[in-house]
């Protein structure tokens, strides 16, 4: 049967820190989760960093980079997936004056999101694809900014894992493909449920599986609610699956996940149950020819 990647994504950018404290934090708390999700069964494990001291989220590169060291320093087989999406918010306070950007806007430069990635070199790192409402605030990923990003990771070798949110963020991605920017088998991540972009239904993830141009690997997940639900849609149609605390804080209904691990745990179990394999770090490679 088919072999099942499973990632992780362990911590995330959202201000959810306080909701359940099992989110980490700090760089040895990341790297212990990503340790922890990858023990479970999480071939790869997808990494945001966080200010130590306030649990906000961060971009600096040392903090990236304790991280890796921490993991590598215990394991040298899991997959490592650097993210790129800190940098695009706008956040607009006044609604009298949008023109003025309120406090939390993050916007920057594409070198400046993708420097780490320059840096550190991880295997995959996600590249954010589209301009949309992300809950009350705005996204920014302009086709030119993106397509700027998009070059300086092919010059590091990284892979880069296309994040779609919607129909058009997939159009944007698809030409990014046709400049030869990204290379087969061509890494999607269909995102579901994020407000106000695409719902997380079996409809709108089909729709968007049957978009992705041939040569692709992909996987899909679900927020909240959703994520475990995607999870079996996702293997359903030929997918990979992602998991984790930037997602969904919750193991059920008003029951908080203890850790990274437990949410890797219950899709192993979806995965062996519906009669599929969960991938290793090893296999996961193979797939993704990285």
């Amino acid at each position: 049967m088919r072999n099942i990647i499973i990632t992780c994504a362990v911590t995330g950018a959202a201000d959810h820190t306080h909701i359940n404290p099992a989110v980490p934090i700090t760089p040895e708390q990341i790297a212990n989760e990503c340790l922890s999700a990858h023990k479970a069964g999480a071939a790869i494990v997808h990494i945001h960093v966080r200010d130590p001291e306030t649990g906000k989220p961060s971009m600096e590169e040392a903090l990236y980079r304790e991280v890796v060291d921490r993991i590598r320093q215990e394991n040298d087989e899991v997959i490592i997936n650097l993210t790129t999406g800190p940098g695009a918010r706008i956040v607009i306070n006044d609604h009298e004056e949008p023109t003025n950007l309120g406090k939390g806007t993050t916007l920057t430069s594409p070198s400046n999101r993708v420097i780490h990635i320059e840096n550190i070199k991880p295997d995959i790192c996600s590249l954010d694809i589209g301009s949309f409402n992300f809950g009350p605030h705005i996204f920014v990923n302009t086709p030119d900014l993106v397509t700027e990003m998009a070059k300086k990771i092919a010059k590091t070798g990284v892979k880069p894992e296309l994040e779609v949110f919607d129909l058009g963020g997939l159009r944007q991605a698809k030409a990014l493909i046709k400049q030869g920017l990204v290379k087969k088998p061509y890494l999607f991540q269909i995102c579901l449920g994020i407000p106000w972009a695409a719902e997380a239904t079996p409809e709108i993830m089909m729709t968007m599986r049957n978009l992705l141009p041939e040569d692709s690997v992909w996987a899909s997940f679900g927020i909240s609610k959703d994520q475990l639900p995607m999870v079996a849609q996702s293997v359903i149609l030929g997918g990979h699956v992602r998991v984790g605390l930037e997602d969904n804080l919750y193991l059920s209904k008003g029951e908080l996940a203890p850790g990274n691990a437990s949410l890797v745990e219950r899709a192993v179990n979806i995965i062996n149950n519906m009669g599929y394999n969960v991938a290793s770090p090893n296999e996961a490679r193979e797939i993704l020819k990285i």
